[in-house]
């Protein structure tokens, strides 16, 4: 019998602690709570979860520094609950590793979808890439990591420039996940990106006529209106000797 996936809740909300964990354990997760940072670091240390569903608005230690946390050490899932709408907070969670965001009061079924969606993303997320891993594939392309060579899925060399060779590298090792325009642009000139600064949005558009069949409606790069790009393809990574 296959084990069940299992789930920690960190919020310092008793009530919705239990209604997660009922909702969760009813659809066959094995499922923990925590009130606070020092309870989650001590349930992880037994057994690492999943995924964990992490409260933004903590007593004593926020949201941000436990999810930043977290993705320094594991790989685990996360799901950032929040009561704040504003993009700010969802960009800066998504930057230092969430997975996903849901903003309270939400429905059941939406955080059940959320969840189920992270976790499969989890399964096949580029995190547990082997480390010496230098090809990346994903939809037949092929992207040497180590000759800065991108071969087509007809085995066509396509040629991309140093810094679009770099956001594709960024993109791949990032399956699944948005890179945020301020990311990319750090990544590529070391400055703050700005709404006025459209280099990344152009650079994207380059790419995007090299990869795609149609690049005015793309379908391996998309964008996440107001917060920045996504490669929906899913990546798997080999060892070239």
């Amino acid at each position: 019998m296959q084990k069940p996936q299992s789930i920690l809740v960190v919020d310092d909300d008793p009530r919705l602690c239990r209604l997660v964990s009922r909702q969760l354990t009813r659809e066959g997760y094995s499922v923990r709570t925590a009130s606070g940072g020092e309870e989650m670091r001590r349930l992880i240390s037994e057994a690492l979860p999943d995924l964990v569903i992490l409260d933004l608005m903590l007593p004593g230690e926020d949201g941000f520094s436990l999810a930043r946390e977290l993705r320094a050490q594991s790989s685990v899932g996360i799901v950032m609950l929040t009561g704040k709408t504003d993009t700010v907070d969802k960009i800066v969670g998504l930057e230092i590793g969430a997975d996903d965001y849901v903003t309270k009061p939400f429905d059941e079924r939406e955080l059940l979808a959320r969840v189920r969606s992270v976790l499969r993303r989890v399964n096949d997320d580029t995190r547990d890439q082997p480390a010496d891993a230098n090809i990346a594939c994903f939809e037949g392309w092929s992207l040497d990591l180590n000759a800065y060579e991108l071969s087509s899925p007809d085995g066509d060399l396509v040629h991309l420039t140093s810094h679009e060779f770099q956001l594709l590298e960024a993109l791949v090792r990032h399956g699944h996940r948005v890179l945020t325009r301020d990311a990319i642009l750090e990544l590529l000139s070391g400055r703050d990106w700005t709404p006025e600064d459209r280099s990344v949005d152009v650079l994207v558009g380059k790419l995007r006529r090299k990869l795609e069949s149609d690049p005015h409606a793309p379908k391996l790069i998309k964008t996440v209106r107001g917060v920045g790009y996504i490669l929906t393809a899913t990546v798997s990574f080999a060892t070239k000797r």
